[in-house]
Order: structure tokens, then C-alpha cells, then sequence
């Protein structure tokens, strides 16, 4: 059976058709709109949501919404603060699958995970030597570079690592965060502590090739190893006289200065 329409009807549906049309170009208008709708005054970079424009907005004005209820730091984004507030809590919501250590920051976990595959991805141009993490990297080449970019405000030493300028502060500031279980002397260093652990221990994991002595620290041994070398490393400044040993040295030096040693 044929269906007819009648021509008042098709042209009813026709304006249908066309207003149908015509309200999805606009939806589709305003939906592109809105895809960057908010605009920032300073550097004219656009956002789909007011929040992320004012979450931006805090990298110009250097404002911290954002406050540390444990040191009051102030930080731009929330997500921000939250990663921080990790190094009070000293929370690890970052398992590895192999060995199961525990990590704070993700990023953390993935240079870790290149520990296990053995993956060294970052190569220094200079020496061609290759490093598991960008960080090592950077660090490395200060070592070509001779940069320090790390100084200390109170006596102005400088630093490749920043790792050592915390260190270093700790002489200013005299904390021993390392505590002996045994006898609970305190160290400002973890690998002084170890060190001085070795002392109730008796280990002394550092042998000579040569004869067989055992050291409780490598330095030690490497100044031993001299005896067997012959090596002075360590030369006077006066007189151009050379010594095995740095106590040597500074023992002949007041040949010079006529200092008593006592």
C-alpha cells in the first residue's frame, strides 16, 4: 500500500528536519565553544573548565591556595600538596611487583623498576657512560661541566647534588638524625653511622689484595694500599716533598712552619 503526505503536512516535517539540523550545528557550536571557553588574561592559554583556569592562574601570581598543615607550605594545586604532604607521613602507596619495596611518588617507582631490567635508557654525550635514570644523568654531567648549582645561604659552599647541600647544612645546624642502637651515640651522616656500627660488629669488609689485611673502612684500606704501591699522592706545597699519607704531610709541614705538634 502507497502512504501519501499531504503538502501543508511535508512541509511541516521539512521545517521539522531543518530546525532538528539546525539545533544540533548549534549544540555542536557551543560544545566546541566551551572546549576552550575560559582564557587566561596573562599568557592567553585556554582551559574547558573555570577550575583548571584558576588552578593555572596560581603559576602567575605565585599564590598558594594550597597550605601544609604540618610546615605551611603553600602550594598552586591540590594535587601538589598532596604528594607533598607524603614526606611527613612518609606514606608508599607505590609497590614494586618484583621486589615489593615501597615508594612515595610514581616516578620514583618506575626509575626503580629499570633497576630490575637493567635498563640504562640516558646516555651522557661527552663520555658516552649510560645511566638508568635522567636524574643520574644530570647529575653526572656536572662532573664535565663543573657545575655547583646548589649553595649554601648561611657559608656559600656549593654543591653538585642537593642531596649534599642537606647534608652539609647539618654542620650549621649540628643534627644527628642517625642514632647507635647499641650505644646510641648520634651521627649527622647514615654512612657514618655504618661505618661506626662496624665498631660493636668487628666486620671489617675491606681486604688488601696483596696481604690479606682487612679494613674497617675502604678509605683505609686505599691508604694502606699505598705501602704496597709505593704511591704518594699527597705533595707539600714548600718544598715539593711527596707522602703516602695526608697525616704525613701535615706532620712535615710544621718542618716549615716550626708549629709544635702538641
Amino acid at each position: 500500500m502507497e502512504t501519501y503526505i499531504k503538502r501543508d503536512e511535508a512541509h511541516l516535517i521539512s521545517e521539522q528536519c531543518v530546525e532538528t539540523v539546525d539545533t544540533h550545528k548549534n549544540l555542536e557550536n557551543v560544545n566546541d565553544k566551551n572546549k576552550n571557553d575560559f582564557e587566561c588574561d596573562i599568557c592567553g592559554q585556554k582551559f574547558s573548565q573555570e577550575q583548571l583556569l584558576q588552578s593555572h592562574f596560581h603559576t602567575h601570581t605565585k599564590e598558594g591556595p594550597y597550605s601544609c598543615v604540618v610546615c605551611n607550605k603553600e602550594f598552586s594545586r591540590k594535587g601538589d600538596l598532596n604528594v607533598h604532604f607524603r614526606t611527613h607521613t612518609k606514606e608508599k602507596p607505590f609497590s614494586c611487583d618484583v621486589c615489593h619495596k615501597d615508594f612515595s611518588w610514581k616516578s620514583h617507582l618506575n626509575e626503580h623498576l629499570q633497576t630490575h631490567t637493567n635498563e640504562k635508557p640516558f646516555s651522557c654525550d661527552v663520555c658516552n657512560e649510560v645511566f638508568s635514570r635522567k636524574s643520574h644523568l644530570n647529575r653526572h654531567f656536572r662532573t664535565h661541566s663543573n657545575e655547583k648549582p646548589f649553595s649554601c645561604d648561611i657559608c656559600h659552599k656549593k654543591f653538585f647534588q642537593k642531596s649534599n647541600l642537606y647534608v652539609h647544612y647539618r654542620i650549621h645546624t649540628n643534627e644527628k638524625p642517625y642514632s647507635c642502637d647499641v650505644c646510641h651515640k648520634n651521627f649527622s651522616l647514615k654512612s657514618h653511622l655504618n661505618v661506626h656500627f662496624r665498631t660493636h660488629t668487628n666486620e671489617k669488609p675491606f681486604s688488601c689484595d696483596v696481604c690479606n689485611k682487612e679494613f674497617t673502612v675502604k678509605s683505609n684500606l686505599n691508604v694502606h694500599y699505598r705501602m704496597h704501591t709505593n704511591e704518594k699522592t699527597f705533595s707539600c706545597d714548600l718544598c715539593h716533598k711527596y707522602f703516602s699519607k695526608k697525616s704525613q704531610l701535615n706532620v712535615h709541614f710544621r718542618t716549615h712552619t716550626n708549629e709544635e705538634p702538641f
